[in-house]
């Protein structure tokens, strides 16, 4: 065996190692010929030999001879596919190690791999340092949850928008694929705000079937959080994500107009904008110029089109006044000093509806506002009192 203990590899060494009866010599012969392979020890020659020995214990009926191939050349570039391959199509011991590293393997050999092949070499594809698309697509369509949540917690993973809103169509209400989810690196904002959705649908189920709790009241605090959370992902996108958001928020039925007024008192102008553009049936430049519009209609009429109810308007008067006024200014709680203000000028408008400020005021004051009469609003400044036979302009769609 001295050719192999210097590192060189002949035929007379090979022929004695491959007839030892041990399965367990075998397997450390396949060890230190995968390891030489491996650190580059071996001349052309020698490694072509290699490639050949490597081709003869693919069929070793000792799984421990294959094993040792697999850990020993998974990460080595320079493995034959059709080794690499059948490593990875063998028995789970041999073919894992294969499958979450070695890079020789092909997106179609993955693809492959994943839709024919059990749950244990599924995940092993999903841990990849890198899972190309059509595999990660692949891996989602095996529709087997903890292969799913190993997939989306892999920031490595190229996944879609149209794959993850997939993995929340059919697991967004599981805890491991939830916290995976929220974990990931980036996240499309209308497939964070669908998770939220599909999150509180959940949590709305569990609630309404306590007896305590009326379902009204459930109801309005499960659409309270969703809202909080969604303007919450908008304060933090770019202007192309939140018209996105807001395209799929209207085309799924929940651009409220609690969530447009929301926004507003919350000082996010972009989604406030984009919300109403919506809505109204027009472009994002045309609503802007309305809703910062001087005059004592602009604002008024766009929030007419875009059917925000009227009790709702001196909410977003005062929102759009104070955040003219009150620019943010970086400092610590400048947001929350800036809602507060918001919701004293609402108060002013509204009159008296006993908000304590302990309390969540915002939600409190958007339940109210829901259930107040036009004609108990006071006169906004220099926006003419309600019913005084003003309609609002035409808007150009």
């Amino acid at each position: 065996m001295g050719a192999m203990e210097e590192g060189g590899l002949s035929t007379a060494d090979v022929a004695r190692l491959l007839a030892d009866p041990s399965g367990s010599a075998r397997a450390e012969t396949a060890e230190r010929i995968a390891r030489g392979f491996d650190a580059g020890a071996f001349s052309e020659s020698e490694r072509a030999l290699a490639e050949d020995i490597f081709r003869l214990m693919l069929r070793d009926a000792e799984i421990r001879v294959r094993e040792a191939l697999s850990a020993n050349l998974k990460q080595n570039p320079q493995v034959p596919h059709d080794i690499a391959r059948a490593l990875a199509l063998d028995e789970e011991t041999v073919a894992l190690p294969m499958l979450q590293f070695s890079e020789v393997l092909t997106a179609d050999d993955l693809v492959e791999i994943v839709r024919g092949r059990g749950a244990e070499k599924q995940k092993a594809v999903a841990r990849r340092a890198h899972v190309d698309e059509a595999v990660a697509d692949a891996l989602v369509d095996c529709g087997n949850e903890e292969v799913v949540a190993t997939l989306v917690a892999n920031d490595g993973a190229d996944l879609s928008e149209g794959s993850l809103h997939r993995v929340v169509d059919r697991f967004g209400d599981r805890e491991t694929v939830q916290g995976a989810l929220a974990d990931r690196e980036r996240l499309p904002v209308t497939v964070t705000e669908k998770l939220v959705a599909m999150v509180s649908e959940h949590i709305k189920a569990r609630l309404m079937a306590r007896p305590e709790l009326p379902a009204a009241l459930t109801a309005d605090l499960v659409l309270q959080a969703r809202e909080r959370v969604t303007i919450g992902l908008a304060a933090e996108s770019s202007d192309d994500d939140v018209e996105t958001l807001i395209r799929h928020l209207l085309g799924n039925d929940r651009l409220t107009p609690s969530i447009v007024v929301r926004a507003v008192c919350m000082g996010d102008m972009a989604f406030f904008e984009h919300a109403l553009a919506a809505l109204a049936g027009v472009n994002v430049v045309g609503a802007r110029k309305l809703i910062h519009d001087s005059g004592p209609l602009g604002l008024k009429g766009i929030c007419a089109k875009a059917k925000l109810p009227p009790s709702y308007y001196p909410a977003v008067r005062a929102g759009v006044d104070t955040i003219r006024e009150t620019p943010f200014d970086g400092e610590p709680n400048d947001r929350e000093r800036y809602q507060r203000r918001v919701i004293e000028r609402i108060l002013t408008r509204y009159g008296d509806l006993g908000v304590d400020f302990a309390q969540d005021d915002l939600d409190y004051l958007l339940t109210r506002m829901d259930r107040l009469p036009v004609d108990s609003l006071q006169p906004l400044g220099d926006d003419p009192p309600p019913g005084d036979g003003l309609a609002p302009p035409a808007l150009a769609d």
